[in-house]
């Protein structure tokens, strides 16, 4: 089992940036890989970033790449997602997930474990 915690959301301004942590915890992290995804109102959920375990490869949306970057901290059984240059469209419940001893994935539905989500609110 491993449960997730985000934290890090909040409101600000388009062109302001926030860092979200992941914090694991039931077991290491360090062959986990993780994944950040989110969901607007009335939107499906969607795939904004994952770094797998192996080799702390990335992977990225089109829409968040060169403003986002994931990262992680296998000692402190954490995850960042740093986000950079917010827009409107940012606007949503941002997710961590977890999936135990395989490569990093792009779908939603391979994630075993997931948070209970973080609110960011990018106002213009």
């Amino acid at each position: 089992q491993v449960q997730l915690v985000e934290a890090g959301g909040g409101l600000v301004q388009a062109g302001d940036s926030l860092r979200l942590s992941c914090a694991a915890s039931g077991r290491t992290i360090s062959t986990v890989a993780m994944g950040w995804f989110r969901q607007a109102p009335g939107k499906e959920r969607e795939f904004v970033s994952a770094i797998s375990w192996s080799d702390s490869s990335t992977d990225y949306a089109e829409s968040v790449k060169g403003r986002f970057t994931v990262s992680r901290d296998n000692a402190k059984n954490t995850v960042y997602l740093q986000m950079n240059s917010l827009k409107p469209e940012d606007t949503a419940v941002y997710y961590c997930a977890a999936r135990p001893w395989r490569s990093r994935s792009a779908k939603a539905n391979e994630y075993d474990y997931w948070g209970q989500g973080t609110q960011v609110t990018v106002s213009s």
